[in-house]
């Protein structure tokens, strides 16, 4: 598993494919453990971690030490309403963590389209520039962020972000 990392926040922000997609679950713990995160989320589907072994990821995480979030995403697809109402408390903690120097790795099934999204999502939401936020990213993983769904919804952090800041005046 090859983890693709950036400093963010003063933490380390990183995507990567889903551990046991290429048939060695086992090795890709393994790294996951020495990379010490402390949060990693998942955005594949249980069918997806079912077909890759790594049914047992959340627990295994947790066992060593890290939060880990579960917000399943079809493939090249965004988050729903059901999810979207879980999205401020997991980008909060994200956020937290990277702050304060710690590392959060945010998984789909490639390390691409749905690692991406949320990985630009949190980057504009602890304040960078959405245009430069992707440039950055994209310097690490070129395929992040597929499509324009995926564009939009992460893109769309800093205009929520307005209106809630709105609200509360």
């Amino acid at each position: 598993m090859i983890v693709h990392a950036l400093p963010v926040a003063g933490g380390i922000l990183a995507i990567a494919p889903l551990p046991g997609r290429d048939g060695d679950y086992a090795g890709d713990m393994a790294h996951l453990d020495e990379w010490r995160p402390a949060m990693v989320i998942s955005l594949v589907t249980m069918a997806e971690l079912n077909a890759a072994g790594a049914q047992e990821i959340g627990q295994h995480v947790q066992e060593h030490g890290a939060r880990w979030a579960h917000l399943p995403i079809a493939d090249f697809g965004t988050p729903d309403e059901p999810l979207l109402e879980h999205w401020p408390e997991l980008s909060r903690f994200a956020r937290r963590a990277l702050s304060g120097g710690g590392r959060v790795l945010v998984h789909c099934r490639g390390g691409c389209g749905r690692s991406g999204m949320v990985a630009l999502r949190l980057m504009i939401e602890a304040g960078e520039a959405g245009d430069e936020a992707l440039a950055r990213l994209r310097a690490v993983r070129p395929c992040a962020v597929e499509t324009s769904a995926q564009m939009r919804w992460a893109m769309a952090a800093r205009r929520e972000a307005a209106q809630f800041l709105r609200h509360e005046d």
